[in-house]
């Protein structure tokens, strides 16, 4: 009988056997993985820099790795450390590069009067109100035209717009909103990589001055679109229509509220957000049904490579569905499309389609063609998704069991979608936390019993659409209306017996950067250790990546001043229901009331207190400075506060706002004094106003 193994020997055998795992990864070719995390991590290196590096160092510093690498005879790792600094480096020069080609001088404050413009893109539309990207921006008084490349204008529905006309109107434009709460989504980055300076209102006198003559493919496709959009709420009504446009041309703003939050607590608010899922069923299943076409022809079936002609069907399909969602402005589609070209592309070459090398390259792709996609949940959420299955996928891969009969099929097909959802919803727990506050906690129920009618959806959604030009389309938008009423009712049934289960808690970007690692590591190794990485998480997780919520939250553009109370936040100063208030009620899973029990307001300003007894003044006139800067623990005012008063206490005033915009402010017993974030970070970056 052999001796039972010591600890010490169960861990030199766990050691030997990780350090074999990672040999064996890089033997395969793994390294092209770590590159795209390397990258990635350059990216955020960048995003996280307190100054704007200068561009001639990094390119400096870029061009001695790269022939460092080049005409290195170094030995193999260390050649392999070279090329994974390059790749960081890369990531740290690929945002300066982006923004220097495409990047825009952002608006530093607002703009009125007349102006001409260009239409380039209507994002979305509805019989209230439109959303579009303009450009070419000319104004009635000469020289008053803003410095920027483009702009996104909110405007009535009429009269009816096309990319490549021109419009004039009465414009009201702004400069972009910094994130609403520190870590937030920050909506000057991306509009700033996205060409876009300036948000602004049409207040009157809209007008088409031209038309586009010449082909203009964004506005046959814009046209087309519009089209479809018709074609469906001649059949369908609300909510189904809403959710039918937007699953067939990614337009999602005539989806109700109420729908969202059904959706999103069942976990199917993915269905209506066009990604990997929508086109998988789509190219799918063309390529099912062209293969199966061939297959039939005894002629074709024997002489031509059907597998490979209808892999090519799959592309085509594929790509008409992106051009159709949006092109390559649908950086989820877009990432999608990729990933099914690489598929269908290797079915051409006769090689393995799922793979992670192939993840790889089409993440790669993405961040080439689009960096500032990185930070946005789509990426991450999707990236997570793909790479968690992927890897499940390569751990199974081989086994094989008897042949199944139709019930056994039946099973397994259920048990698929079952554990297909388990995967995704488990990877992208952590991102939708972060960036929604809302998980979904019967996600896989809800999926399982959903995933029928949405593949009967996506399929009469692909007939629907190839039926309207012969005008047939009446029936199969039926079933596809049917389809979508039927889905919703799994959504409310399943988020029924959600309620009392949502609920998360607060995460802040540290918890981001743990699960981008351990998702790095379950993508790098190939056997059972890869799921160390994310076990690894969650403590790492909880130890460091859980954030608190604050005491008090003063909103950068409006008047709103939250404070927490015994029972929850109230605000000071401020209206219920402003855009801000809402985001803060969302984000820290609290409802904001009117007020705060026992605030006193008068002329001068307000007076609140909130945990621990501190007391916060709201100053409206300089008057109020004297007595609130001695008594109050926080003083907040729109105001220029006196230097005297920053001496006696903590102080939130004009000039922290304007650079600071929304403040978090958290209250520190042992100290007495408050623990200040701001939501804009005090750097001078090309996306911010005036950080060119």
């Amino acid at each position: 009988m052999p001796a039972p193994a010591t600890p010490r020997a169960v861990r030199g055998s766990a050691v030997a056997a990780l350090r074999a795992d990672l040999v064996t990864a890089l033997e395969h070719r793994r390294l092209l993985v770590l590159i795209l995390f390397a990258l990635i991590g350059g990216l955020i290196s960048y995003a996280l820099l307190p100054l704007e590096p200068q561009r001639w160092a990094l390119l400096g510093v870029w061009v001695v790795l790269a022939v460092g690498v080049a005409l290195s005879r170094a030995a193999l790792g260390r050649l392999r450390v070279l090329v994974l600094g390059l790749a960081a480096w890369s990531g740290l020069c690929l945002l300066p590069v982006h923004g220097a080609l495409w990047g825009t001088p952002m608006l530093e404050r607002p703009v009125y009067g007349g102006f001409t413009a260009r239409v380039d893109l209507v994002l979305s539309e509805d019989d209230r109100a439109r959303r579009v990207i303009v450009s070419d921006l000319v104004a009635d008084e000469p020289g008053r035209e803003p410095a920027i490349r483009r702009a996104r204008l909110f405007m009535p529905p009429e009269p009816p717009l096309a990319p490549g006309d021109r419009l004039h109107a009465m414009l009201r434009l702004a400069p972009v909103p910094g994130p609403v709460l520190p870590g937030g989504y920050d909506g000057q980055f991306a509009s700033y990589y996205d060409g876009i300076g300036a948000y602004g209102t049409v207040t009157s006198g809209l007008e088409r001055v031209s038309e586009e003559t010449d082909f203009n493919s964004d506005r046959w496709i814009s046209g087309l679109r519009r089209t479809i959009g018709a074609r469906l709420e001649a059949v369908l009504d609300q909510p189904a229509s809403g959710i039918g446009w937007a699953m067939i041309a990614g337009d999602q703003s005539d989806i109700t509220d109420e729908t969202r939050e059904v959706m999103a607590a069942s976990g199917l608010a993915h269905v209506y957000s066009i990604s990997g899922l929508h086109l998988s069923l789509v190219a799918g299943g063309s390529y099912f049904v062209l293969r199966l076409l061939l297959a039939l022809s005894p002629l074709l079936g024997q002489r031509m490579p059907v597998k490979k002609l209808a892999a090519g069907g799959g592309i085509v399909v594929a790509l008409a569905y992106l051009m159709l969602a949006g092109g390559i402005g649908n950086v989820p589609a877009l990432r999608s499309t990729l990933m099914l070209a690489l598929i269908y592309g290797a079915v051409l070459a006769g090689r393995r389609a799922l793979t992670m090398r192939n993840v790889a390259i089409a993440a790669l792709v993405i961040i080439l063609i689009d960096p500032a996609g990185v930070f946005r949940p789509s990426f991450q959420l999707s990236f997570a998704a793909v790479v968690a299955l992927i890897g499940t996928y390569e751990l199974m891969r081989g086994r094989t069991g008897p042949a199944p009969g139709l019930v056994s099929r039946l099973v397994r097909a259920v048990g698929a979608v079952a554990l297909t959802s388990l995967i995704a919803g488990t990877a992208t727990l952590l991102f939708s936390a972060y960036h929604f506050q809302q998980t979904a906690p019967l996600s896989v129920v809800g999926n399982v019993l959903a995933m029928p009618f949405v593949s009967l959806i996506m399929a009469s959604a692909l007939v629907s659409v190839l039926a309207m030009p012969f005008g047939v389309e009446g029936p199969f938008v039926l079933v596809l209306g049917w389809g979508i009423d039927r889905m919703l009712n799994v959504a409310h049934l399943v988020a029924g017996w959600s309620e009392g289960l949502i609920g998360n808690p607060l995460l802040t970007g540290t918890a981001l950067v743990i699960g981008l690692v351990a998702l790095g590591w379950f993508a790098f190794l190939r056997s059972a250790w890869r799921f160390a990485g994310p076990m690894l998480a969650i403590p790492a997780v909880l130890a460091f990546g859980l954030d608190q919520r604050p005491d008090v939250l003063v909103a950068d553009t409006t008047q709103a001043v939250a404070l927490r109370g015994q029972e929850g936040y109230g605000l000071v100063t401020g209206r219920p229901g402003s855009f801000a208030v809402d985001v803060w009620s969302e984000h820290f899973q609290q409802a904001i009331a009117p007020s705060v029990p026992g605030q006193a307001c008068d002329a001068l300003g307000c007076l609140a207190t909130g945990p621990d007894g501190i007391v916060v003044a709201v100053v409206k006139a300089p008057e109020a400075f004297w007595e609130d800067c001695a008594h109050a623990d926080l003083v907040i005012t729109r105001l220029t506060a006196p230097r005297t008063c920053r001496d006696q206490t903590t102080v939130i005033d004009a000039g922290d706002l304007a650079q600071g915009g929304v403040h978090w402010l958290r209250w520190q017993p042992a100290t007495r004094d408050f623990e200040v974030r701001a939501a804009i970070p005090p750097a001078a970056r090309p996306w911010r106003a005036g950080g060119q």
